[in-house]
């Protein structure tokens, strides 16, 4: 088990993690204090948080609404 841990590129993927939380929570601060969204607010707090990267990312262009 320590072998396969060790073969993982840890430097490539803890930036994308840092990346993914960075967003989810950005998202979902964006989601609590936005009045009207494009959608139920529940589905899109769902989706920021079970769509990896792509969730945040989805929320930001397509989800708030503006003006």
């Amino acid at each position: 088990m320590n072998e396969l841990l060790n073969e993982i590129p840890w430097a490539a993927i803890v930036p994308i993690i840092i990346l993914q939380f960075v967003l989810m929570t950005i998202a979902l601060v964006s989601c609590m204090k936005e009045e009207n969204t494009n959608g139920p607010k529940w589905v899109w707090v769902l989706v920021i948080i079970f769509v990896n990267l792509l969730g945040p990312v989805l929320y930001f262009v397509i989800g708030r609404r503006l003006v």
